[in-house]
């Protein structure tokens, strides 16, 4: 069992990180060994996960293993749960805000990333790019996926959280979700998966990894679907350029019919798209664009998109969220709820 690392030790530069790091592997050494004898996994330590999250913000995992293919993976899962190690799949970082302390256990990262076009649909493994699979619709003329443009993670991710933008969820073309259970590779449709708006059972079931989807979607007509993708890849780099430390939207959208009435009365015609309505209508009333915590600032622009200035922590933005989801509760009577996950 990994023993507990003093806490933000390793923010006393690198001599002190070392001894924490050094203590994490040699209290597990038989798990350590085990994870390097999997065929498949590609094990490190002390890996700094801020290189792996779109905030560039977290501390060190104890243990880092990319697993190329679904049975590397099981394996790796299966010996932390047996040695009561804490476990977390991790895709592109882009939806995550991970601890400064880092994670107390085995981070793991799925590699596969296949992509092909047979039987009229499209198969993908859950460790590639969402932007390589929505390319890849674009090429064959399907039509749905385009609205997905340039919003940053993996295909996994997208399953696991339900994306969608402009109308379009990934729910909408699923036909088959392929993720082992812990003991075996099990498929699901569509409505076994439980979708809903942001969410799947696979949020539920932390312990079910996501390995591949299947799509079938309906043909369109090529040129106008690159032409609104190229419309909407323009909108999102105006709003989140590809270097900016952020995972997009730091909240949820709302249903209009789940707000208070009071709440809902304020909201104009306008701004209620396909039932929903911003939550960054609400946090721009609340004064939340210009906020700062540390490094962690809200755009000018944008009331609902915090981003690292340089040197924020993941301390500062659960502070910052913190403060907005009091301010929005205070005057408007409802909770807003994080779009992204903390980790660690």
């Amino acid at each position: 069992m990994i023993r507990e690392r003093p806490r933000r030790a390793h923010r006393g530069g690198g001599r002190a990180y070392n001894r924490v790091l050094e203590n994490a592997v040699q209290v597990a050494p038989d798990f350590a060994t085990r994870l390097r004898g999997i065929e498949g996994l590609r094990l490190e330590t002390g890996v700094p996960l801020k290189a792996h999250t779109r905030f560039s913000i977290g501390g060190p995992a104890d243990f880092f293993g990319w697993a190329d293919c679904p049975r590397a993976l099981g394996e790796a899962f299966h010996a932390a749960r047996q040695e009561g190690i804490p476990c977390y799949l991790l895709g592109d970082g882009s939806n995550v805000v991970v601890s400064d302390d880092g994670f107390r256990g085995l981070v793991l990262r799925y590699a596969a990333d296949r992509l092909s076009y047979r039987g009229g649909a499209i198969e993908a493994d859950a460790g590639g790019s969402l932007q390589a699979l929505v390319d890849l619709t674009l090429d064959h003329g399907f039509e749905g996926m385009h609205t997905l443009t340039r919003i940053p993670g993996s295909v996994g991710g997208a399953v696991y959280g339900n994306a969608g933008a402009y109308g379009h969820q990934i729910d909408e073309f699923v036909e088959r979700v392929d993720f082992l259970d812990g003991m075996e590779v099990r498929s699901f449709g569509p409505a076994e998966c439980e979708f809903e708006y942001r969410e799947s059972v696979f949020k539920r079931r932390k312990d079910w990894l996501i390995l591949a989807v299947r799509l079938v979607l309906p043909h369109g007509e090529p040129s106008a679907l690159r032409a609104r993708a190229d419309e909407i890849r323009k909108v999102r780099d105006d709003k989140f350029p590809p270097a900016m430390r952020c995972a997009g939207s730091i909240f949820k959208n709302l249903r209009i019919d789940s707000l208070p009435a009071s709440a809902a009365a304020v909201v104009p015609a306008r701004a209620v798209r396909a039932g929903k309505v911003a939550s960054a209508f609400f946090l721009e009333q609340v004064g939340a664009k210009g906020m700062r915590r540390g490094g962690i600032e809200i755009a000018s622009y944008h009331a609902n998109l915090l981003y690292n200035r340089g040197g924020g922590t993941a301390a500062q933005i659960r502070e910052l969220a913190t403060e907005l989801k009091v301010r929005v509760r205070e005057r408007f009577g409802f909770d807003v709820e994080e779009e992204v996950q903390y980790v660690g």
